[in-house]
């Protein structure tokens, strides 16, 4: 039977080998953080927003703004594809892994090809294209290339930031959205995929500096020395 990865542990595995093995084969996951609840209600209103353009057959006045000749693409397949626990799902049968990812939005060309869009929150002064954005979306093009679906490489990142110059007039937090394009390759997935079942096959993987999470377990484990410590109740809840 296939492994099946989501988009977020095959960022795990880039991020540190070491933690997607422990996650995999032990069970043992990271730390989780605290919601991110505003991102989240950013992306349902969002959706919601171009849903509507999409209902009409019409672009989103965003897309005209910034000259982006596409509409919001229609197909019944897209609630799916939004779907944490579905996604678009491709099978790689040199690994035998199953990846699947939800994707935030799709728009589609004159071309006929399909663009990649993902939406991001922000409270910086400037809103910055990391790494992991553009792999998230190279995934998602891997993904819908999978599926024989024409894909353009020029992906959107759609970014709702804070205007913090108009700070809370009226009681209300206002956000700039701006569209910032992106260049995707997917040419290197499958044989990040090759990597990620070798890795998972072999004994567990060393520990590196640049994952801050195996950095602290180390750091811990060098000043530590001793027993473990007994179960007891954490500081922060009640007695």
């Amino acid at each position: 039977m296939a492994l099946k990865i989501s988009r977020s542990r095959f960022e795990l595995f880039l991020q540190c080998p070491r933690c997607f093995w422990l996650l995999i084969n032990k069970g043992i996951s990271r730390p989780s953080p605290a919601p991110y609840t505003i991102n989240s209600a950013i992306d349902t209103l969002l959706k919601e927003q171009f849903d509507f353009y999409r209902s009409k057959g019409i672009a989103h006045p965003l897309m005209v703004r910034f000259g982006v000749d596409a509409l919001p693409f229609k197909d019944s397949r897209l609630e799916d594809w939004r779907n944490s626990f579905i996604g678009i799902q491709c099978y790689d049968a040199v690994s035998d892994i199953l990846l699947y990812g939800a994707v935030d939005d799709l728009w589609i060309n004159k071309q006929k090809e399909l663009i990649v869009v993902d939406y991001k929150a922000t409270g910086a002064n400037e809103h910055k294209v990391y790494d992991e954005y553009r792999r998230q979306m190279e995934i998602y093009k891997w993904l819908l290339e999978g599926n024989s679906l024409s894909v353009s490489p020029t992906g959107y990142l759609l970014f709702a930031k804070v205007n913090k110059k108009q700070k809370f007039e009226n009681g209300v937090l206002n956000f700039d959205l701006i569209l910032e394009p992106v260049k995707l390759k997917s040419d290197w997935i499958g044989q990040a995929l090759f990597k990620m079942r070798k890795v998972l096959t072999a004994p567990l993987p060393a520990s590196t500096e640049e994952c801050e999470y195996c950095s602290y377990v180390n750091k811990c484990s060098d000043k530590i020395n001793s027993p473990p410590i007994q179960k007891g109740r954490c500081l922060s809840q009640t007695p």
